[in-house]
């Protein structure tokens, strides 16, 4: 179990997941840090009790309310030298240095009851792969070969994308995924029909197949995630967005979020310090802003737990002290009192006033 699932357990967990749906159990559920509700947790993947867990819509999950994002945009200020150009998908993937680092971060992910990593490049699929070698048994893995997806014309057809995924899954040495989550253009409503029925071939394929536990996308357009997981309910397990101090969801009978609701869609939330815009630092323990930067960081995961509507941030993390702020924030008090929101605020205005010319559509993820 520690490294493989047979066919027929996945045949059962999706026959679970699929009469999840069909009764409608669509609840939000959680235990929380401590477990004062003496909850079972026996079934909890990486169970920690400091940690929190909600439910992860049909996949019937219990997720850590953070877990380890792919993203290490700041990576270099700790492995100097790692990012070719200066690019930081431009990264050695046989680097000692950084693959230390990446099985460091997980470790510590493990330690403190994190359990899901989203891996949606070549090179995170590939890092996070080696880092779980022996343990998977305490962490889901999603994955998206993003490179060799549907953001790509030559990836856009059935044949090609199974042609990718078994060529990444042998590539990385994995044998199955926890989540494939294909990412589309930004704006995927530039997507025909025709090509999002291919996709949603594709990944209809991977789980019976037994290549894929869950599926799901990642997209930042919400009329067209609406209407994809409305079109194809089955298909879709987990969605995975932008949610970032601004981010605020609209209760009606109409928005992407009462889909969600309705059809049982875990939701994992991308760029929540708006791609590191909220901080002053660069991430490392040394920096003369670390400890500023710290206190944004726990106030930002508060501020978006106060929201029960999403499954959990996803924050790129790129040293374990920072996955130890994160496992801060999830004891610290939930709400924040006056002060604390001035402050947020102050930093989140700051943020969002000086957003790269390619963040700026996160301003359309201001309302839900």
């Amino acid at each position: 179990m520690a490294d493989r699932l047979n066919r027929r357990e996945f045949v059962r967990d999706t026959a679970v997941a699929a009469a999840a749906v069909a009764t409608g159990l669509t609840a939000t559920y959680t235990v929380r840090a401590g477990n004062p509700e003496k909850a079972d947790t026996a079934k909890i993947l990486n169970y920690n009790p400091d940690m929190e867990y909600r439910r992860c819509g049909k996949t019937e999950w219990m997720t850590s309310v953070v877990c380890l994002g792919g993203h290490w945009k700041q990576l270099n200020a700790v492995v100097p030298g790692l990012f070719e150009g200066g690019n930081w998908l431009g990264v050695d993937v046989n680097n000692r240095a950084f693959e230390k680092n990446r099985y460091d971060v997980v470790t510590r992910c493990i330690e403190r009851g994190i359990n899901y990593i989203d891996a949606c490049t070549s090179q995170e699929v590939i890092m996070y792969a080696k880092a779980l070698k022996d343990r998977r048994d305490k962490m889901h893995l999603g994955y998206s070969w993003y490179q060799n997806e549907i953001r790509f014309e030559q990836w856009r057809s059935f044949d090609k994308l199974k042609e990718s995924f078994d060529t990444g899954l042998k590539t990385a040495g994995l044998e199955y995924v926890d989540l494939w989550r294909i990412t589309m253009i930004d704006q995927s409503a530039q997507h025909s029909k025709a090509e999002v029925e291919q996709m949603m071939q594709a990944l209809a394929w991977a789980k019976k197949s037994g290549r894929a536990r869950f599926t799901g996308i990642s997209s930042h357009d919400r009329p067209h995630i609406k209407w994809m997981i409305e079109t194809f309910p089955e298909t879709f397990d987990v969605i995975v967005t932008p949610y970032t101090t601004n981010t605020r969801v609209v209760e009606d009978e109409t928005g992407l979020w009462a889909a969600m609701k309705k059809l049982d869609v875990g939701w994992f939330g991308i760029k929540p310090y708006a791609s590191g815009s909220l901080f002053k630092g660069d991430g490392t323990p040394a920096s003369p802003h670390a400890e500023e930067d710290n206190r944004i960081a726990r106030l930002t995961l508060r501020h978006i737990l106060c929201n029960p509507a999403i499954t959990a941030p996803i924050p790129g993390m790129i040293t374990p002290e920072q996955v130890d702020n994160a496992a801060l924030a999830v004891m610290e008090r939930r709400q924040l009192d006056a002060e604390e929101k001035a402050e947020l605020d102050r930093a989140t205005q700051r943020a969002f006033a000086n957003l790269p010319y390619h963040y700026q559509w996160l301003n359309d993820w201001n309302v839900v």
